[in-house]
């Protein structure tokens, strides 16, 4: 089975609901969050996590995480470039994000963390 690795930077809120899934799904959007935007390289979920979620969330803090999903999962949905060439994502509909989860293979793990100093 062919997969995709993936990263998504999350805050501590976010950190917190996959860690209570047992790292094996991410949480449904909240109202107002229409797409649930999985990114295609550490170094741009580094950026998010260590330049945005530590100075915009309540906690000060911001993880990265990795997981693998099934590629022919993902072969319906197209890459979005939303600035620099590293900066890829793909946008999942937040009524397909169960889908989401149940493509992916093994579990969430962090790999990176950012606290407010």
């Amino acid at each position: 089975m062919e997969t995709i690795t993936l990263y998504r930077p999350v805050g501590q809120d976010e950190f917190e609901l996959i860690r209570q899934s047992g790292f094996a799904k991410f949480s449904p959007r909240l109202p107002g969050q229409p797409i649930f935007y999985p990114v295609l390289n550490e170094e741009y979920a580094t950026q998010i996590a260590r330049d945005w979620n530590v100075r915009n969330s309540n906690s000060g803090s911001g993880y990265v995480t990795r997981f693998l999903v099934k590629a022919s999962f993902l072969f319906s949905y197209e890459v979005h470039t939303v600035g620099s060439s590293i900066h890829k994502e793909y946008w999942i509909p937040a009524e397909e994000l169960g889908k989401f989860n149940e493509n992916i293979i093994g579990t969430i793990e962090v790999i990176a963390e950012f606290h407010q100093k």
